[in-house]
């Protein structure tokens, strides 16, 4: 005879998932990192449940500047609203503990999911309204320039490099979210379902590629004669020599020359990269990743910024051109360590 009682197991993970919603009340649920030249440590804006906190006054004033908006908490009803509504999640959740009923744990686990999709969409209609509409009147003006920070990841506004990522409390939310999904997954058998229907190697696969696509850094084509190098600040010209920096942040760093490169990386050594890519000296303005790109060094390979070092996607080609340019190979790892 089923049962709608739930396992002990479940109701241990209810007591945990109460607990991560009544504690993200007293972290900030997300972040937008801010970075700039003029600004080296970076600004932070902390989104909590029930104010604004971080650097507001200097994010305000920076606002001003270019007609958008200042941040005031009061401003949001959303804040006034918000506690409630986690409070609510965190007694639900522990009412399930306690009644252990399957239903009441399914209805709580898709209302939870319908709020984050409702919160999510307010959070960007809020970046939206505060990103385009400007004041026309304001010092700085950019025509067709929108300030819409990222709803999540990485977002170049101006000089400012803008991160927009989950805080302490947000990272809970999202394990509450997803220790519920393993108890109705638990609970209603889901997995076992997958396997009957053969999904589960599917999903597997689907996910391993979503993973494996979220680990490397996505190369941007080189404007070549719009770009320029972030580090000699050159026109980037010549399709056979520039390169590209991806930060662990997805910033985008682009280069004229492969020491140029280099020579950044070692001058910013904060700034953790997540992957590099080289022009093909064999094709014109093609990226290919560094760590599976074979190199030559010499002085008749004539870079921009006399690095005198050339990438070529195949082994063969650097035979070829070794003996063509007067070059010996060098690796990829001996590059970095110059």
């Amino acid at each position: 005879m089923k049962t709608s009682k739930l396992s002990l197991f479940s109701r241990v993970l209810l007591l945990i998932v109460s607990g991560l919603l009544f504690a993200s009340l007293l972290f900030p649920m997300w972040r937008i990192e801010l970075t700039a030249p003029q600004y080296p440590e970076g600004l932070i804006l902390q989104l909590h449940a029930n104010k604004i906190g971080g650097d507001v006054a200097i994010i305000n004033g920076l606002n001003h500047y270019i007609g958008m908006k200042t941040l005031h908490t009061e401003d949001f009803v959303e804040f006034k609203v918000l506690p409630y509504i986690f409070g609510f999640f965190g007694l639900f959740a522990l009412a399930m503990f306690f009644v252990a009923n399957r239903k009441g744990v399914i209805l709580l686990f898709f209302s939870f999911v319908l709020f984050g999709i409702l919160a999510g969409a307010d959070f960007y209609r809020w970046n939206y309204e505060y990103g385009h509409n400007l004041n026309p009147n304001a010092a700085i003006v950019v025509p067709g320039m929108a300030y819409q920070p990222p709803l999540i990841g990485y977002k170049q506004l101006l000089n400012f490099g803008a991160y927009s990522i989950p805080d302490i409390g947000g990272w809970m939310m999202i394990s509450a979210g997803l220790l519920l999904f393993i108890i109705v997954a638990k609970e209603t058998r889901l997995l076992q379902r997958f396997r009957r229907l053969k999904i589960d190697k599917a999903l597997f696969l689907i996910l391993s590629f979503f993973i494996f696509s979220c680990s490397k850094g996505n190369a941007v084509p080189i404007k070549l004669n719009v770009d320029n190098c972030d580090f000699c600040k050159m026109s980037i010209s010549d399709g056979k020599y520039g390169a590209e920096a991806i930060t662990k942040k997805g910033r985008i760093y682009k280069f004229d020359d492969i020491m140029c490169m280099m020579n950044y990386c070692k001058a910013d050594a904060e700034t953790k990269m997540k992957a590099f890519y080289v022009l093909d000296y064999t094709q014109n303005n093609v990226l290919i990743p560094a760590e599976t790109a074979f190199f030559l060094k010499g002085v008749d390979i004539h870079t921009p910024m006399r690095g005198n070092i050339a990438a070529f996607s195949k082994e063969n080609k650097v035979k070829e051109f070794g003996i063509k340019l007067n070059a010996k190979p060098i690796t990829w790892k001996a590059i970095q360590t110059k």
